[in-house]
């Protein structure tokens, strides 16, 4: 039986619930082809099933921030996903700041541990520091989902080295989160 995997690729390609900005990229875009990317490696992988957030880049969830973020939980909790990951680019007023982190409801939790897994990987694919692992029990889509949930933030799309890197080659962070869902279930 296939592990079922909800990619979202975090909000919306306009407002309401539109993401980031940064060195001349939107967080939407890059988020969007991550999980494009992401969503191709599980389809070719006989042990997984794939849904994503956004079938399509005009795809729009929602009216609302909360109605966005209730939309991408509930069409995940009805088609039963083993597992939810929300993807996201980080943002700072530092320019510098970088690496890649993420975050889950509860730890200890199969969400976290699934977390660490793909921040290793991740880390290891781009070279980004991995800033680890934080619980965040407040974030609707790691509170209100039925399955184990992940938000990762892939890199800073405010720093210029990580934001390139990100818009040159999504399927690098595709691959590193991929690789690291491989890790977890092994």
């Amino acid at each position: 039986m296939a592990i079922k995997i909800y990619v979202d690729q975090g909000h919306n390609p306009e407002n309401p619930n539109a993401g980031a900005e940064g060195n001349g990229l939107l967080e939407q875009d890059i988020t969007y082809r991550v999980g494009q990317e992401l969503a191709e490696l599980l389809r070719a992988d006989p042990n997984f099933e794939v849904r994503l957030s956004r079938p399509t880049p005009e795809s729009t969830l929602g009216t609302s921030n909360s109605t966005s973020l209730r939309a991408r939980v509930d069409d995940a909790n009805s088609w039963g996903a083993d597992a939810f990951i929300s993807i996201h680019t980080n943002a700072s007023e530092n320019a510098d700041a970088g690496g890649v982190e993420a975050f889950s409801y509860a730890s200890p939790s199969v969400a976290f541990s699934l977390g660490e897994d793909i921040l290793e990987q991740l880390s290891n694919a781009t070279g980004f520091r991995n800033r680890g692992m934080k619980v965040r029990p407040g974030l609707y889509v790691l509170r209100r989902t039925a399955m184990p949930a992940v938000l990762v933030e892939i890199g800073f799309i405010t720093n210029p080295q990580e934001a390139a890197l990100m818009d040159q080659d999504p399927a690098l962070f595709a691959r590193g989160i991929y690789d690291g869902i491989l890790e977890y279930y092994r």
